[in-house]
């Protein structure tokens, strides 16, 4: 995976503004997190935590939900680990846990974290679609909103973590629940309302004045999520959608309680590698 700087020939002719062109979403969300890193762990570090698993904007705590069962001994990797917290709390269960992300700002925020808890994590700057490990190198897999939300070919990032976890792994990510997509991004009275289908597929994108991308996030339902994991060879075993719970009155974005206590605001799909 190449560094910080964009590949040579990698965004050719008009592929810079196709939301859809697997090479434009790296491109773009690489850019958007090495730029967004420093004020996203400021807003959201203390959440999140130094060393914590938290599954989503509803609190949800892999402590708590042990999703992922026993981790003690085995190898895990975290797909789009941002600053490493969630494989730096596996680690402290006894873990053996990696990181990859393509923001190499985020995992500079890793290597922070690193010398501050006194854990650190081995991380490697990496595209989920193109994993830079060994076949079967890991037990299980887990990633919260990591890579996934972002990533236009989630076939290659099925394909590829069915590849780097061994047969009979876990595979567990958390995901913005499909049915979100139909409502607007507001955590107030209007993010109450249908504004679209929710069987639009279209990318939401930011483009700058040139009209080249810089944020890529794509929508798939959850048929679509499952269609992706089962043809990757995982049999989906189990699906979690966090209710909101009382006393949290934290808002993320479009996550808030009022939102939250009425429609599901995030999807977890936990499979096993059958392949």
């Amino acid at each position: 995976m190449p560094g910080p700087g964009e590949p040579a020939g990698e965004m050719a002719g008009d592929r810079a503004s196709d939301p859809y062109a697997p090479a434009a979403s790296v491109h773009a969300n690489r850019g958007w997190w090495d730029a967004s890193a420093d004020g996203y762990q400021s807003e959201h570090g203390d959440f999140l935590g130094d060393s914590g698993f938290v599954w989503g904007p509803e609190g949800l705590d892999e402590a708590d939900a042990r999703l992922l069962g026993d981790v003690h001994g085995r190898g895990v990797l975290e797909v789009g680990c941002g600053a490493g917290q969630c494989a730096r709390w596996l680690r402290t269960q006894g873990a053996v846990a990696v990181g990859v992300d393509l923001s190499w700002r985020q995992l500079q925020h890793s290597r922070r974290l690193d010398e501050v808890t006194g854990v650190g994590v081995p991380a490697v700057c990496g595209d989920a679609g193109a994993l830079p490990f060994a076949d079967a190198s890991f037990d299980l897999a887990c990633s919260a909103y990591g890579a996934l939300p972002f990533v236009a070919d989630v076939d290659a990032v099925m394909g590829e973590v069915a590849r780097v976890v061994r047969r009979g792994g876990r595979w567990v990510f958390s995901v913005s629940h499909p049915v979100r997509w139909a409502f607007p991004d507001d955590p107030g009275p209007r993010g109450l309302v249908v504004r679209q289908s929710y069987f639009d597929r279209t990318p939401y994108a930011e483009t700058d004045e040139r009209g080249a991308l810089t944020y890529v996030e794509h929508h798939r339902t959850l048929g679509d999520w499952v269609r992706a994991l089962t043809s990757a060879g995982f049999v989906l075993t189990d699906l979690v959608e966090p209710e909101w719970p009382d006393g949290h009155e934290r808002t993320w974005g479009g996550w808030s309680p009022l939102r939250g206590r009425l429609i599901p605001g995030t999807l977890i799909l936990s499979c096993v590698n059958r392949g």
